[in-house]
């Protein structure tokens, strides 16, 4: 131990630092280090969320049009060209379901899926998901399937 390491004992030593507005002898007093003038040097001053300095806000320049339903729903889409993909990989062989579906990574989980009426579908397919279009149900049914709407 030498000089050049003493320190004093841990938690006997409080440097909080000085107190501000208490004088002009404190070297903090008058404006209490907060600048002079403005609202950032009056009490009880809280900057609003969003505030840029007197410049118009982002939320007031972008515009504001349209309309968003809360009640839409999206419906993920598969087209017959996929499924016939699935019967000639040998992933499916004669009925083809959500869960077949969500196993082989075409939807997820908690998708709404419809069925779409581009390609040809050649065998004959039970299929059943929540949508189909009109095109698509024709052509299960003119392959021999069958399409069942959940």
């Amino acid at each position: 131990m030498g000089l050049h390491n003493l320190q004093p004992a841990e938690g006997s030593v409080n440097r909080d630092g000085k107190r501000l507005g208490r004088g002009q002898g404190s070297g903090k007093g008058g404006t209490a280090a907060r600048g002079h003038k403005g609202a950032k040097s009056r009490s009880g001053y809280s900057k609003k969320i969003g505030f840029e300095g007197g410049q118009m806000p982002l939320q007031r320049r972008v515009p504001k049009f349209g309309f968003t339903n809360i009640n839409r729903k999206n419906y993920q889409g598969i087209n017959l060209e996929k499924l016939q993909e699935l019967v000639d990989n040998k992933v499916v062989t004669n009925e083809v379901s959500l869960d077949i579906l969500i196993e082989n990574g075409l939807v997820g989980k908690n998708d709404l899926v419809k069925i779409l009426g581009n390609g040809e579908l050649k065998s004959p397919l039970k299929i059943s998901v929540h949508k189909f279009t009109v095109s698509a149900k024709a052509a299960i049914e003119a392959a021999g399937g069958e399409a069942i709407s959940l």
